[in-house]
């Protein structure tokens, strides 16, 4: 995909409306978009942020090339001085939004795009597909590495992954989410992420014997030595082929795999037989169609692990494979002033925010959590850290005073007049500093099952131009 101009990777009806806005000379006018999404997949209390950038990188190569305006011209709708237009297309458009690996939550606005409309609408569907994927998978993962309780988890998703991009950048969001590596072997090159894996039944069943095959392996690799122990029978020959080997030639690092069976039962079994061999040094990983409830069952049932292979149920996030990530216009610029705009809908949930916004993170003081988040007007002061009043905006009754706080803009400018002004942190960097962030909520919001509702509060004055325009709204309803 490299060698690919992906500019017209896109849903057709964006040049249908940039065709529309360039032919009734509204192309130019000055647009605010927002990037949200509407509620955290699993159920789960949070999301995490990725695939920024993918984004920057797309921007930056944003250009229409002669084979993509040929291919317009055979559509037979488009004139010649829109596809001149798209021929000198130069992107403009300014940019804000939450850094890779932050915890998010439904309704915020982690991307705003503000500039022409005609670009801002256009590259809706391609900023969709990078934060939605990435996202999804990021915060799939950073719910099974919280599962393992400390254990390593590596990602062994790439022969399930949904084609080839999905497996890099799937392997890369796993990455940000806490994996400690990866099977997919272009991503150490590429991204500098860990490659990681130990053989195949295959590698086991091409020798005469289980114990040749373990030899040969354990021969070439000395420094790392990791046999899938499950080919024929774990207990009866699997496990005492493996101590033989280990006893016999002494590798500086030894593991068993387990690719199947009772996890628990096994896993338990093997200590006892490796530690009796004299062999508690060995590590002991388990892989089969695994998720964060499947290894949090198994922790508190006592099994024997040091570490997980997580392949199709984290690169797919088979539990919920659409993160639902929404791009919604939120303003149109006249002389200089903003005029809000919203979608409404006879789902509350769909009813949007208007206007050009910020997204403040509060902080207590004292112990460094994170408290709330605050959505203001762009024009509004930071809130105040002593005596703020929030409220659920899904349960207006329910408030709460807060003090003693910091209120951080977590928001921050990756384009200005289409010139990246960004310098985006390298995937080791981002992977840290999202344990760093999620170690800054509270325990209740980790919770797999009911997890605490997290405070996503709306300032006044928002709430009042929410309010106000609803209302106009309904007179527009009536006048009808």
């Amino acid at each position: 995909m490299d060698d690919k101009n992906l500019t017209i990777l896109t849903d057709f009806y964006e040049f249908s409306m940039a065709n529309g806005s360039f032919r009734t000379g509204v192309s130019e006018d000055i647009a605010c978009f927002d990037l949200f999404f509407r509620r955290v997949p699993d159920n789960g209390g949070f999301a995490i942020m990725a695939g920024l950038e993918q984004v920057i990188e797309y921007l930056e190569n944003l250009r229409f090339d002669d084979k993509d305006i040929a291919f317009l011209r055979t559509r037979g709708v488009f004139r010649e001085d829109f596809l001149g237009f798209l021929e000198n297309f130069e992107f403009k458009c300014d940019i804000w939004a939450v850094p890779e690996g932050t915890p998010i939550f439904p309704g915020e606005p982690i991307l705003t795009v503000r500039g022409p409309v005609a670009q801002a609408q256009y590259i809706e569907s391609m900023l969709l597909l990078l934060i939605n994927h990435q996202s999804l998978i990021a915060t799939k993962a950073n719910r099974i590495v919280r599962a393992a309780a400390g254990r390593a988890v590596m990602e062994f998703g790439t022969r399930r992954a949904h084609g080839a991009s999905a497996a890099i950048l799937g392997a890369r969001a796993a990455y940000i989410g806490g994996c400690v590596g990866t099977a997919c072997t272009i991503c150490e090159r590429d991204m500098g992420i860990r490659a990681l894996g130990t053989m195949a039944h295959s590698w086991v069943q091409v020798f005469p014997s289980e114990y040749e095959a373990f030899r040969r392996y354990a021969e070439i690799y000395p420094d790392n030595c990791v046999l899938l122990v499950d080919t024929y029978n774990v207990l009866k020959s699997g496990i005492p082929n493996a101590i033989r080997v280990f006893k016999e030639l002494r590798p500086k690092k030894m593991g068993i795999r387990v690719d199947s069976g009772d996890i628990t039962y096994l896993t338990k079994r093997a200590r006892q037989m490796l530690n009796e061999a004299g062999l508690p040094e060995c590590e002991i990983v388990v892989s089969n169609s695994l998720d964060e409830w499947i290894i949090r069952d198994v922790i508190s049932q006592g099994a024997e692990i040091d570490s997980f292979g997580v392949g199709e149920r984290l690169i797919t996030a088979g539990s919920e494979p659409v993160f639902g990530g929404v791009y919604k216009l939120a303003g149109i610029e006249r002389d200089g002033a903003i005029i809000p705009k919203m979608k409404i809908s006879e789902n509350v949930e769909k009813i949007t925010n208007p206007g050009f916004k910020t997204l403040y993170r509060l902080f207590d003081r004292d112990t460094g959590r994170v408290m709330a988040d605050v959505i203001t007007l762009d024009c509004e002061p930071v809130p105040s850290g002593e005596d703020y009043v929030i409220f659920d905006p899904s349960f207006p009754w329910k408030r709460k005073k807060l003090c003693n706080f910091t209120a951080i803009n977590i928001r921050k400018q990756i384009f200005k007049n289409g010139k990246c002004v960004y310098k985006s942190p390298d995937i080791h960097e981002i992977r840290s500093y999202c344990k760093a962030q999620v170690d800054t909520l509270w325990e209740e919001l980790l919770r797999f099952e009911n997890p605490q509702n997290y405070y996503v509060d709306l300032s006044d004055e928002l709430w009042r131009l929410r309010s106000d325009l609803i209302e106009q709204y309904k007179q527009m309803e009536v006048n009808v």
